[in-house]
C-alpha cells in the first residue's frame, strides 16, 4: 500500500480515487480533506475523465471527522472554536465541489460510511454499495449531533427517515440504504458493479453530461415553474452542441456517432 494519502489510478475515461488511511478507516481528517479538495479541482479541469470514482482502503469507506484531532484542536486559548469553524467550513466547501464537479462522482462504499462519511455519501451524484456494508449519522451516540451531515442525508432521504437516523444514531444496512435513496445500487461485487456503472456513464457524452449536472442541481433548488422554464433554456444550450447535433443524426441515420468530445 502506498504512503499516500489519496491514490489516482485513471482507466479509460475514468478516475478512481482511493482514500489510503486504513489505520483511521480513512478518516476525513485535515490532510484527508485538503487532498480531496486538491484532487477534486485538478479534475474539474480535466476534459478527458468523463466519471470519478470514489473509495476507501482497507475495511471501511470512510468513518467520518478525525476525532483525534478535533481533540487535540480543543487545546487552544478558545477551546478549538476557531479549528472546529474552519474545519466544517473545509468540509462542507469539499461536499460542495463534489457536486459542482462537470464529471458524475460514484462513491463505490464497503464496510461502515459513518457521520461525515455517511455525508460523503449523500454528497456523491450516484452510489454502489457492497452487501452488507452499514450507513450511520451516529455523532448523537458520543453527544454530538451530526448537523452538517444532515444537510447532505436529508437532501438524499425522506426527511422523518433522515431524522431518525439522526437522533437514533441507528445503523442501516445496504438494502434498507437503497430503499431509503441513499444508494443507487447494492452489489455482491462491488469493484465489477462500480467498473460497470462507471464505464456506462463514462460512454456518453461529455458535454451534455456536464450541462445535465450542472442543471440537475441548480432545478432541485428552484420551485416547479421555475425549474421547467430553466431547464428549458439548458436544452436550448444543449441542443446548440456540434456534438449533439451529431448524435440526434447518427440516431436517425442508425450508425455510431462520431462524437469529438
Amino acid at each position: 500500500m502506498s504512503d499516500d494519502l489519496l491514490l489516482r489510478d485513471d482507466r479509460d475515461g475514468v478516475v478512481w480515487l482511493t482514500m489510503n488511511n486504513p489505520a483511521r478507516l480513512n478518516a476525513l481528517s485535515d490532510e484527508m480533506l485538503a487532498a480531496l479538495q486538491d484532487s477534486f479541482e485538478t479534475i474539474a479541469e480535466d476534459a478527458e475523465v468523463k466519471a470519478v470514482v470514489l473509495r476507501g482502503a482497507g475495511k471501511a469507506f470512510c468513518a467520518g471527522h478525525d476525532l483525534q484531532q478535533m481533540t487535540q484542536a480543543r487545546q487552544s486559548e478558545d477551546g478549538g472554536v476557531a479549528a472546529f469553524g474552519g474545519l466544517f467550513e473545509r468540509c462542507a466547501t469539499m461536499m460542495m465541489t463534489i457536486q459542482k464537479l462537470p464529471q458524475p462522482v460514484i462513491a463505490s462504499v464497503h464496510g461502515i460510511a459513518t457521520a461525515a462519511g455517511c455525508q460523503l455519501v449523500a454528497s456523491c451524484d450516484m452510489a454502489v454499495a457492497e452487501r452488507g456494508t452499514r450507513f450511520g449519522v451516529n455523532g448523537v451516540n458520543i453527544g454530538l449531533f451530526c448537523s452538517t451531515p444532515m444537510v447532505a442525508l436529508s437532501r438524499n432521504i425522506h426527511a422523518k427517515q433522515a431524522f431518525e437516523m439522526l437522533v437514533t444514531g441507528a445503523f442501516v444496512d445496504a438494502e434498507r440504504a437503497r430503499e431509503l435513496g441513499l444508494v443507487s445500487r447494492v452489489a455482491d461485487d462491488l469493484e465489477a458493479e462500480t467498473s460497470e456503472l462507471a464505464a456506462l456513464v463514462a460512454s456518453k457524452l461529455g458535454s451534455a453530461v456536464k450541462i445535465g449536472k450542472r442543471a440537475f442541481y441548480q432545478q432541485l433548488e428552484m420551485g416547479l415553474s421555475d425549474a421547467y422554464r430553466f431547464t428549458g433554456r439548458v436544452m436550448v444550450e444543449n441542443m446548440q452542441d456540434r456534438d449533439t447535433e451529431e448524435g440526434i443524426a447518427a440516431f436517425l441515420e442508425k450508425r455510431p456517432p462520431d462524437w469529438q468530445t
